[in-house]
């Protein structure tokens, strides 16, 4: 039986709160065996059991892979002359994303894929171990089903959102384009596709529109998910508890109707701190929204157009420094909230039966992921037992 013991870790945290009685779980001087993939054991290094293979972890910080639930990954080319201009005063108005539809549709599939899974790379480097990635740049049927085709050969976790915006061979026609999305597009991609989405928004689909995207997902077996709230408050967050949606994504404006609605449902409100970055846009407070008993998650919200980002860590030092948020609450929003806003028990969190998906930090706390922004603090990925 195959089996490896991490010991000599000077701070595990497991998010498993019936260890210390925190969010985070935390265990000093601990070690983590590991078999077939998964977490076999946590406890006490001087208690370990003994394993085929012993790693030494020098007494460093070892963390739950972070789990990024929101990532816009197959698109062509990129929009770093629409992000300069935002630099220089420009307003962001979600425009650029009809350019990204535009470069998209001429690729060719083994380019979107290049692409997708460079960036996939480069999330896993920096310790994202479960990524979701949705469609949304094609926005014709055939487009939308290729998205999803090769989002699927890279995760489980692939989420259809035709609705991202109304395109522009039906301008002055949303609701047609509505009547293609949860028709003829949604039949395609269903096969394809685990989540649906909306982009419930200023500029996008109204609410009742989003409504019967959502409705109609759910009918084809599909769970929903949508944008909401970014660029202005609106209904989306009360949409997506109504439907009992798993997350309400960006929740940049939100009121006490919203944070009420929130706190008394499962839906989780997943915050993207990389686009209000980005955007030079206003931070939402994300303590407000935990004190309340809301649950947020925080993901990279990867994109050409808003947050050309990968890096969960980043993530973590802007809700720490941006939204209110304590070193602990961002790194549980990015692991365990994450797993939540995906309706996940398997990964988020290192208690036994858990996917042994981890990350050795080259500090001995956790804390350093806030405290030293913009510095590589990943000594060892580890994905489903292995060192990557």
């Amino acid at each position: 039986m195959s089996q490896t013991l991490i010991k000599n870790i000077g701070l595990l945290v497991t998010n498993n709160s019936e260890i210390d009685g925190t969010s985070l779980g935390l265990i000093e001087k601990a070690a983590l065996l590991i078999e077939h993939g998964k977490v076999k054991w946590v406890g006490a290094s001087e208690s370990a059991p003994s394993a085929e293979k012993v790693i030494d972890a020098s007494g460093k910080c070892v963390i739950p892979g972070f789990v990024d639930s929101h990532n816009h990954l197959i698109f062509a080319g990129d929009r770093s002359n629409e992000f300069a201009a935002r630099m220089n005063g420009q307003k962001y108005e979600a425009g650029g994303i009809a350019y990204t539809v535009e470069l998209t549709r001429k690729a060719s599939d083994s380019d979107l894929l290049s692409n997708a899974r460079r960036l996939q790379h480069e999330a896993l480097h920096s310790g994202t171990t479960t990524i979701e990635i949705k469609s949304g740049y094609g926005l014709t049927v055939k487009d939308e089903a290729r998205s999803l085709s090769i989002a699927k050969q890279l995760t489980d976790e692939t989420t259809f959102l035709g609705a991202h915006v109304v395109p522009s061979e039906f301008k002055g026609k949303a609701d047609d384009y509505v009547d293609l999305v949860c028709g003829q597009m949604l039949t395609e991609v269903k096969s394809h596709t685990k989540w649906i989405d909306v982009f419930c928004d200023r500029g996008a689909f109204t609410t009742e529109q989003a409504r019967k995207v959502l409705k109609a997902g759910i009918a084809a077996g599909l769970l929903p998910r949508l944008h909401a709230n970014q660029l202005e408050q609106g209904d989306g967050i009360a949409l997506g508890v109504e439907l009992d949606a798993a997350s309400v994504d960006h929740v940049s404006h939100f009121n006490n109707s919203d944070i009420e609605k929130l706190a008394k449902s499962k839906t989780v409100a997943t915050l993207l701190p990389g686009a209000e970055f980005s955007t030079r846009s206003n931070y939402p407070d994300a303590r407000k929204l935990i004190d309340a008993g809301v649950t947020v998650a925080l993901a990279a919200d990867c994109n050409p157009g808003s947050s050309y980002t990968t890096n969960m860590p980043l993530m973590i030092a802007l809700a720490v420094r941006e939204m209110f948020m304590t070193p602990a609450q961002a790194l549980w929003s990015a692991t365990k909230g994450g797993a939540q806003a995906l309706r996940r028990t398997d990964v988020g969190h290192l208690s036994v039966g858990a996917n042994a998906d981890f990350v050795i930090l080259k500090e001995s706390s956790y804390i350093h992921l806030a405290y030293r922004p913009g510095v590589n603090l990943i000594d060892e990925v580890w994905q489903h037992g292995a060192k990557i």
